[in-house]
């Protein structure tokens, strides 16, 4: 029954779609294009709470709004590529728990910073103490927060990418290293080889010199 129901959404988005209007579809592929590269969650615009059930409901339809085949835009090939590659990392347990952990320590840091803030508002403090954190809840479901957030997980995620690339480059100098002591070491027991090969192949010569030398 589910996969009926699969179809039959599938065939209505494709009816939907196929009436949307060019600038609507070149619109979408300018906003898939300017996404933060690092958080897939913005290429499929979708909150950071969203199911693996939704992240696939929601591919369906972006996907199905800048398909090349129906999207005249020049780039609408990247920006299915690019909502693919979201939909992959989002629907990777390993990718999707490393970006949810990144988003938990944003909140963090900005529910420090609003406690803080409180310290110096005593009215907030009382009015958030009277009504047991209800205001704070109903705070972080703001437009206003979830801005925030989006801003502190880009900032969160560039410093990841960014220790991570330097752990690399690290990781890579320090191969190339190993491979440049490698081959010194290989051309050292090389030349030590020839020199005992060559010392071996005159040894005859060496013998009969000294043996005339001792009798002359």
């Amino acid at each position: 029954m589910g996969d009926n129901n699969n179809i039959d959404d599938d065939l209505l988005l494709k009816q939907f779609y196929s009436e949307v209007s060019e600038v609507e579809r070149d619109n979408e592929v300018v906003r898939i294009l300017s996404c933060f590269k690092l958080n897939p969650f913005e290429y499929l615009n979708l909150p950071f709470h969203s199911s693996p059930e939704e992240v696939k409901k929601q591919y369906r339809k972006l996907s199905l709004l800048v398909h090349p085949d129906k999207c005249k835009h020049p780039q609408a090939k990247e920006a299915f590529g690019a909502l693919a590659k979201a939909q992959q990392l989002l629907l990777d347990p390993q990718e999707r728990d490393y970006i949810l952990n990144q988003v938990t320590a944003a909140k963090e840091q900005l529910r420090s910073k609003r406690k803080k803030q409180l310290k110096k508002d005593t009215a907030s403090k009382l009015k958030s103490i009277v009504d047991e954190g209800k205001h704070e809840q109903e705070f972080e479901r703001s437009d206003e927060f979830q801005q925030e957030l989006k801003m502190k997980v880009r900032e969160i995620l560039t410093d990841q990418e960014w220790r991570r690339r330097k752990m690399q480059m690290r990781i890579s100098e320090e191969e190339g290293r190993l491979k440049k002591d490698d081959e010194e070491t290989k051309e050292m027991w090389k030349r030590k080889r020839e020199h005992e090969e060559q010392w071996e192949g005159t040894r005859e010569n060496r013998i009969i010199a000294f043996l005339v030398g001792g009798i002359s």
